[in-house]
């Protein structure tokens, strides 16, 4: 079974209507027939609920927040000791934010897909090949 770890931004192309959002969906409708397991962590949740907070509001971030937690994603409440260990490899090597190195850390450690967007930070890493990328445009 392919697993899946979702960046931010994947969630925000779902919320803003954007280009590759239809993707995002097939893979939350594959979690949906256990086809998959979808995985973000709450770094990642955090991202997305303060870029909802400056732009609706904290009334529709929280509509939201509620909202995902009625999916099949599978929120990540804790920061064990091998994403740590990794997410500190992949941030002193790369020039990444701490969010995309935990994102990655949890896609490497659960020999999951990220799915992304973001090809300005993710490209010079998918070029090492240590992590698979699934790109939504």
């Amino acid at each position: 079974m392919k697993n899946f770890v979702l960046d931010a931004c994947s969630l925000i192309a779902i919320l803003n209507d954007e280009d590759g959002a239809d993707k995002v969906e097939q893979i939350i409708q594959k979690a949906e027939n256990e086809e998959c397991l979808i995985y973000l962590n709450k770094l990642n949740l955090l991202e997305i609920y303060y870029i909802i907070c400056r732009k609706s509001g904290i009334d529709k971030a929280d509509e939201i927040l509620f909202d995902l937690l009625d999916t099949p994603i599978k929120i990540i409440d804790k920061l064990d000791d091998k994403v740590f260990r990794e997410a500190g490899r992949l941030k002193a090597k790369y020039k990444i934010s701490l969010a995309d190195s935990i994102a990655l850390a949890e896609a490497k450690i659960r020999k999951a897909q990220l799915v992304t967007a973001d090809h300005r930070e993710f490209d010079p890493i998918e070029k090492g090949g240590e992590i698979s990328f699934y790109w939504i445009r």
